[in-house]
């Protein structure tokens, strides 16, 4: 059977494997949000940076991309995502209704932030771009993490307002 993956942040320009179909899709009562300290990728335990996560928000929705994994790779696909987005007990896999563009619903995996882990938080769009400004973790600067899923999703014609802040403000701490 495929593999449907919800793709929101860093799957959106790295998902780690090709997709046999990629098509935009949207998740209701989920926001992204930088909600997730970094420990790992992104920072360090001494400085961590902030990943996107999905955090539950009923009425909200998340626009991302739908990822069809074929089923002679969803064994592998599974296990090399769990490596990369199971690294730490912050995310639980979720299975999740889709409704994608094309007009069809699939039920797809996705990475959902768990609110009780101590590395759920909530920052103002301020802490949030002075932390993602300085961090750096095992895959590099935060600010690449933010820029790269900022231009994806505006390559998508996907605008979010706090993302878009947030890069831009980003940009002025850094220049």
């Amino acid at each position: 059977m495929d593999l449907w993956v919800f793709g929101y942040g860093s799957l959106l320009w790295n998902p780690g494997f090709t997709p046999a179909e990629a098509v935009t899709a949207r998740l209701e009562d989920y926001r992204r949000a930088f909600c997730m300290l970094s420990i790992h990728h992104r920072g360090t335990p001494e400085a961590p940076g902030l990943v996107l996560a999905l955090d539950a928000a009923p009425g909200a929705h998340c626009t991302g991309v739908a990822l069809r994994v074929a089923a002679a790779d969803s064994d592998t696909v599974l296990a090399e995502l769990r490596a990369r987005e199971l690294v730490s007990s912050a995310y639980v896999e979720r299975q999740v209704p889709l409704a994608l563009t094309d007009g069809r619903t699939v039920t797809a995996l996705a990475y959902v932030i768990e609110r009780d882990h101590a590395q759920y938080c909530t920052l103002t769009l301020e802490e949030q771009a002075q932390r993602i400004a300085a961090a750096t973790g095992g895959r590099g600067p935060n600010t690449e993490y933010l820029h790269n899923t900022v231009a994806h999703l505006a390559g998508m014609g996907i605008h979010d307002p706090d993302l878009d802040w947030i890069d831009a403000r980003v940009r002025e701490i850094r220049a």
